[in-house]
């Protein structure tokens, strides 16, 4: 039941990106009387509307058509069922195995949910049964702290924090000591959310890790990257600027209920090769779920 409920969560969360993109791929494969170069070429159009981008809606259709002519497929209903599974090959990047203990840097421009997301990913592990510690490390946004500390009231975890403007490198150090002492298994840190061309912000990340390398060496290090779905291209160009300066080992996507355009999911894929690791389809704290292209697709479908 419990996997039933998420499905309906996730597919009830991704209606909009339903009906932006995937109602006109149906369309198209409705009105189409056969499979040629005007179905490729409105296909790749499509995607490319839905904020695919167009390195990977020309990819995508172009494996679709590599499939098409090799399997001798005539059949626009059976073609999408093809270009499904391609997009689940597409989004089906391997993440690495949690490891304990862990260091989870979550980082992010202001805006995108970062905040919230920090807080619902240390509910989702406290639920499995793992041991928390956040840090609020966005010490120069005025109500971070405060909004952090209403999630680790509703996880039941502890706060490290210091008073606002402090150094971040300060909190972190003060976050691991903490974790070392108590045996935590995962350290959750707030980042601050400045523009991501902001070199000060890159300079912080920076000496925020050699704190963690250097006191807690035994940890694994994790940099997550989240990113508001609605954005869609902007969000895309934010990501390229943070994996430049900064090393991201996956995505958290957020605001895909608030998003006619799911497809942002592939151009990431395919522009980054990254890896998405969470999924946001709403506001509750069970609505940010761990991603499985399988599952996603067959939602968005």
């Amino acid at each position: 039941m419990a996997k039933e409920g998420f499905f309906s969560r996730l597919r009830q969360g991704l209606k909009k990106a339903r009906t932006g993109l995937t109602d006109r791929v149906d369309e198209l494969i409705k009105y189409s009387d056969k499979i040629d170069d005007d179905f490729y070429e409105e296909l790749t159009d499509i995607l490319i509307m839905s904020d695919a981008g167009v390195k990977a809606s020309e990819t995508l259709v172009e494996k679709l058509k590599e499939r098409v002519e090799k399997a001798n497929i005539k059949d626009a209903e059976k073609a999408r069922e093809v270009f499904k599974e391609i997009l689940v090959e597409h989004m089906n990047v391997p993440r690495p195995a949690l490891s304990w203990p862990m260091v989870m840097l979550v980082v992010g421009v202001n805006g995108v949910g970062k905040t919230t997301t920090v807080g619902k990913l240390a509910l989702r592990f406290k639920e499995v049964g793992r041991s928390v510690v956040l840090a609020a490390a966005d010490t120069f946004r005025a109500a971070a702290d405060d909004q952090l500390a209403i999630w680790a009231d509703r996880a039941d975890v502890p706060l490290i924090k210091h008073q606002m403007g402090s150094d971040p490198a300060a909190v972190v150090f003060d976050a691991v000591s903490s974790a070392k002492a108590r045996g935590t298994d995962l350290v959750i840190v707030d980042t601050a959310g400045r523009l991501h061309n902001n070199k000060n912000l890159m300079d912080e990340l920076s000496k925020i890790r050699r704190v963690i390398d250097r006191e807690y060496p035994e940890a694994t290090v994790r940099s997550m990257l989240v990113l508001d779905a609605t954005t869609g291209q902007n969000g895309l160009n934010q990501a390229k600027e943070f994996k430049q300066a900064a090393e991201i080992n996956g995505i958290i996507l957020t605001k895909l209920d608030g998003t006619a355009k799911g497809g942002v999911a592939l151009a990431i894929r395919s522009e980054l090769d990254l890896p998405v690791w969470y999924i946001g389809v709403g506001e509750g704290i069970d609505d940010l779920q761990a991603f499985d292209a399988k599952q996603f697709i067959d939602a968005l479908f």
